[in-house]
């Protein structure tokens, strides 16, 4: 098993018995797991995201620790969630991130995944310029959540 499969792994059984709630110490943990703090990073960055369905907040200092939390909101409130991290700018792997996490979370169903997929896919922008595609994709995200929404 990689180190970063580890540390996630101990991150989300810690999520687990904080109720969906983690506060730790970067460089106790990375002790703890014989690895540098900066892997502890990179972990939280790629697999702690709001994409994903987390909240993440760190505090830098003597004192300093990172907060994880575990987003589990009614389906309006995630929908919002999600609208509002977005942002102006999406990728397609972050897009399909986000849909993932709805199918997971049980918002959209497999076939609805699949239909809203294929309209963000790279293909479909093809005769749209490179610098404009993230912004239109952020877009069509919204408009999708938008229309999720009772």
């Amino acid at each position: 098993m990689l180190i970063s499969d580890t540390i996630a792994r101990l991150i989300e059984e810690m999520l687990d018995s904080g109720n969906g709630s983690a506060e730790l110490k970067r460089n106790d943990l990375a002790s703890q797991l014989g690895c540098v703090p900066s892997q502890i990073n990179y972990v939280i960055a790629s697999r702690f995201t709001p994409e994903r369905g987390y909240i993440t907040e760190s505090r830098r200092g003597g004192g300093g620790y990172i907060k994880i939390i575990r987003v589990k909101l009614h389906k309006d409130e995630y929908l919002m969630h999600f609208f509002h991290a977005i942002g102006d700018s999406l990728g397609e792997q972050e897009a399909v991130a986000y849909l993932k996490n709805l199918l997971d979370n049980d918002i959209i169903n497999e076939k609805e995944m699949k239909i809203i997929a294929s309209s963000i896919r790279g293909s479909a922008f093809d005769r749209i310029p490179p610098a404009a595609r993230n912004n239109i994709r952020a877009d069509i995200m919204r408009h999708v959540l938008m229309a999720l929404m009772n």
